[in-house]
This record gives structure tokens, sequence and C-alpha cells, in this order.
């Protein structure tokens, strides 16, 4: 191998590891939230409060497009991600309203 080609095969290896360790870093960081929202929905099905909020959704949404913006991360992906995990916390939610 030559010395470019072992540099960027050292290059390639360091990305992925780091990869590696923020995809791990995300599922960890999405179960925690998961367990406060379900905490969250508990207590909404004990008040018989709405699983949906529209309003805070709203919110939040924004200010994740905020952050997406600040953090360079295209802001229509971001709201996308987000809109996805709204969807579950609601299906989760609806769940244990019944």
């Amino acid at each position: 191998m030559t010395d470019d080609s072992e540099r960027a095969a050292t290059l390639l290896r360091e990305h992925r590891e780091s990869i590696d360790r923020l995809d791990a870093i995300l599922v960890y960081t999405l179960a925690e939230r998961f367990k406060h929202t379900q905490a969250v929905g508990k207590l909404k099905a004990t008040h018989a409060l709405p699983p949906s909020d529209p309003s805070r959704e709203a919110r939040q949404i924004e200010r994740l497009e905020w952050l997406a913006k600040e953090a360079d991360l295209d802001p229509e992906f971001a709201k996308k991600f987000l809109t996805f995990i709204i969807s579950e916390v609601i299906r989760h939610h609806e769940r244990l309203q019944k």
C-alpha cells in the first residue's frame, strides 16, 4: 500500500469508528427520550388528557429547525426526523389510553 492509501484507509477507519460511536449515542439518547415520553403518556392517560398536543408539537418542530440551522444540519431533515418521532410518541400515548 502507498503512504496515501494507508492514510486514506486510516482516515476511513477513524471516521467509521466515530460514526459507530455517534450511532450508539443516538440510540441511547432516543431510548432516554422515549422513557420520558412514556411517563408523559401515562400521566395523560391517568388524567384523561389528549394524546396529542399540536401547539407543543409545532413549537418543538420550530425549535428543532432552529437548532438544526445552528448546527449546520438541513432543517428539513431535522423536521422530518422530529415529525417521525412525534408520530411514534402519539401512537404510544394512544395505546396507553385504551
